[in-house]
């Protein structure tokens, strides 16, 4: 019996889209999955490393992952006209925002990606995800770019919004904000990466079919959010594109890494490579 360690983000989103898998609710024809839930940047870091047959990561660490790893048509977090925010204790403008200190989810996540397109200059803070809201509260940092379920829930800490980047980069491209997949180690083999790109899609169509009861497994990892903010969230980040990237989302994807290439931001041209 072959083992495969498929690695995710403990929130709601990737909750819902492995249900069915971490559920036995369909049939993985002999393959055994053991899954480890730990947030993106550290996965982006396993991933580096070349430890996990299957994982989220962020699209910016693709960048420095495509010898190893190829994107698997499933499992896409995109952002349609909507992302990771920006949010400060006061309102501000574009300008005010060049200089200030902002508490980021990491240097591996396409949020800090997109962030240093949309604004070169500032000092970034790496921060837990889980808490970039208390570290703008604090005053540990000017400003926090939210990722996961502080999407939502800002406001209620008396947070404003300065700045939502898919739609800005929806403004820039006309395309989704491509934020992250699941990449499978190429060193596996077709016919295996074949069966595992096939589980995969069943999980997240399963989920869509049944999302009551994914809904329900996905709560415990909602993080505070009601189930109506929590299928919210869900709903922005497992859908159709997280079925497949499609011919649009893929261009986003090339788009998004080229921008980072041509900015310097990344440090070498990256070829993406999806299963097909």
């Amino acid at each position: 019996m072959t083992t495969i360690h498929v690695a995710h983000s403990p929130d709601s989103d990737d909750a819902f889209m492995f249900y069915a898998l971490a559920a036995g609710k369909i049939d993985t024809e002999g393959l055994t999955y053991i899954h480890e839930l730990q947030d993106i940047e550290t996965l982006n870091h396993r991933a580096m490393r070349g430890e996990l047959e299957v994982t989220a990561v962020s699209i910016h660490a693709y960048a420095y992952l495509s010898d190893r790893y190829a994107l698997l048509p499933h499992g896409a977090s995109m952002g349609d006209r909507y992302g990771p925010r920006l949010v400060a204790r006061t309102p501000m403008t574009r300008e005010e925002i060049r200089g200030k200190r902002i508490a980021i989810p990491g240097m591996l996540t396409s949020a800090y990606l997109a962030m240093r397109m949309f604004e070169p200059d500032f000092e970034a803070v790496v921060t837990p995800f889980d808490q970039i809201e208390d570290a703008v509260v604090q005053g540990k940092a000017d400003i926090g770019l939210l990722i996961h379920e502080g999407q939502l829930t800002f406001a209620d800490q008396g947070l404003h919004l300065l700045q939502d980047l898919g739609e800005w980069w929806f403004g820039e491209t006309g395309l989704p904000l491509p934020l992250g997949g699941n990449v499978v180690r190429k060193d596996l083999g077709a016919a295996l990466t074949q069966k595992i790109s096939r589980h995969l899609h069943d999980s997240i169509a399963y989920g869509l079919d049944h999302r009551t009861a994914a809904l329900d497994h996905s709560m415990q990892y909602a993080r505070g959010l009601d189930r109506s903010k929590a299928d919210t969230f869900v709903g922005m980040y497992v859908n159709d594109w997280t079925l497949d990237y499609g011919e649009r989302g893929r261009r986003a994807v090339r788009a998004f890494l080229d921008r980072g290439v041509q900015s310097g931001l990344i440090t070498k041209p990256v070829t993406v490579e999806f299963v097909d």
